[in-house]
């Protein structure tokens, strides 16, 4: 019998403002279950994920373990808030702006365009940024 893997659900989605939250949480769950798709394994508590508990003020492994315990989406960014460093809505506006350009004319830009190029489908110039390319990567389109 094979596993039946799962993408987790998109790095556009956001929960109170904070971008790519819903992602992370859903990879945390994913994986637990053995279902997570191993090309995802790697980076677990890295990259965006990592980014993103930097800009919350939180370790990853201490958030995983909320999310483990059976914490829902809304019960573990409150756990983080209480852990971590409550952001004013500038800070989210400005967080959400740097994680949804990543890639696009910055120190990312090589990056993107090698892993552009590992894929027919996403070796397109319609896909500036990282989440423009977790999008058609992963078939959900632009």
């Amino acid at each position: 019998m094979s596993v039946e893997y799962k993408t987790p659900r998109s790095a556009r989605d956001e929960i109170e403002g904070i971008v790519y939250l819903p992602r992370l949480f859903d990879k945390v769950r994913l994986y637990h279950a053995g279902i997570l798709h191993p090309d995802f394994h790697t980076n677990l508590g890295l990259g965006m994920d990592l980014w993103t508990c930097q800009f919350l003020g939180v370790d990853y492994h201490e958030l995983k373990e909320q999310v483990l315990a059976g914490a829902s989406d809304e019960q573990a960014l409150m756990w983080a808030r209480e852990h971590g460093i409550t952001r004013p809505d500038f800070e989210k506006a400005w967080f959400s702006a740097y994680i949804k350009t990543r890639g696009f004319r910055d120190d990312m830009s090589a990056r993107l365009a090698e892993r552009k190029k590992e894929d027919p489908k996403t070796d397109r110039e319609d896909i500036l940024t990282f989440m423009d390319y977790i999008e058609v990567d992963e078939g959900r389109g632009l």
